[in-house]
């Protein structure tokens, strides 16, 4: 166990996937959790969630395209709690797929918006709060795509890519005064935004349409676990487990690395 006790920890993004299992690693080491996100139904059943594993969380409204938005968020932690010890930057989006030549300049400007204008408004609020503590750890997400280029994901890329670039300043200029900045780089994990990216959004629910769909989705899950040097897809708790390290201090001598995790993709 890691000791996270009376430490205060924020997850953005957290109302599923790598956010969802990153708060449920944090407060399973003992840590208060603040589930930040814009979908407040799904944010309030990852506090469930914790609550009912016995751990303390609270929901939050956050988003991360909107300063006042992270900036009242980060006032009500401080109110509510007196710290912020850790954060875990996860909220983003992927981008519609298309050749640079064809992308959608709205799509770029939203992912970009999101992705890597988020994160640094996060951490543009998130540092001067933890520098009350005079210690404390952020992890960023990025991406393999933030490592590598990616037919067909221009947006998500340039955005991933700036992500590792702007943790490893925010990593130089942070460290002496007790902040380490840290990123996560997840290949191909097993969430809702692959499975969008396999078989698409579907407004219909139920039936033959929805059983055809999960299957759509299997197939596809097995065609791209196929390709994986691993021979298989990630899981969001491995990724949270990762997290929750380097905000650790068994990670105190880590800062400003882009960690990969992604079953050994990018070494092909």
């Amino acid at each position: 166990m890691l000791k996270f006790e009376n430490k205060v920890a924020l997850i953005t993004g957290a109302a599923g996937g790598i956010g969802l299992a990153s708060a449920l690693a944090f407060a399973k080491h003992g840590a208060r959790i603040v589930v930040a996100d814009i979908r407040e139904k799904e944010g309030e059943k990852t506090v469930s969630l914790i609550k009912k594993a016995g751990g303390e969380a609270t929901f939050i409204s956050f988003d991360v395209t909107k300063s006042q938005s992270v900036k009242d968020a980060i006032d009500k932690i401080l109110s509510v709690y007196g710290r912020l010890d850790f954060a875990h930057n996860n909220a983003g989006v992927e981008c519609l797929r298309a050749p640079i030549a064809e992308s959608d300049e709205e799509d770029w400007e939203r992912t970009i918006q999101i992705n890597l204008t988020g994160t640094w408004r996060c951490m543009k609020y998130e540092i001067p709060a933890i520098l009350k503590q005079g210690k404390g750890a952020i992890v960023n997400t990025a991406s393999v795509a933030g490592l590598v280029g990616l037919r067909k994901f221009g947006a998500y890329s340039a955005s991933k890519h700036g992500i590792v670039g702007l943790t490893k300043t925010a990593a130089l200029e942070y460290v002496k005064h007790g902040i380490r900045v840290n990123a996560v780089c997840p290949g191909l994990i097993e969430t809702d935004m692959v499975g969008r990216n396999i078989i698409g959004d579907s407004q219909e629910s139920g039936g033959i349409t929805q059983l055809f769909g999960d299957f759509q989705k299997f197939l596809g899950l097995k065609r791209l676990s196929k390709g994986q040097p691993a021979g298989r897809l990630g899981t969001p708790e491995e990724v949270a487990d990762a997290v929750v390290w380097l905000c650790s201090d068994e990670a105190s001598y880590i800062n400003g690395h882009a960690l990969v995790i992604d079953g050994g993709f990018v070494v092909r």
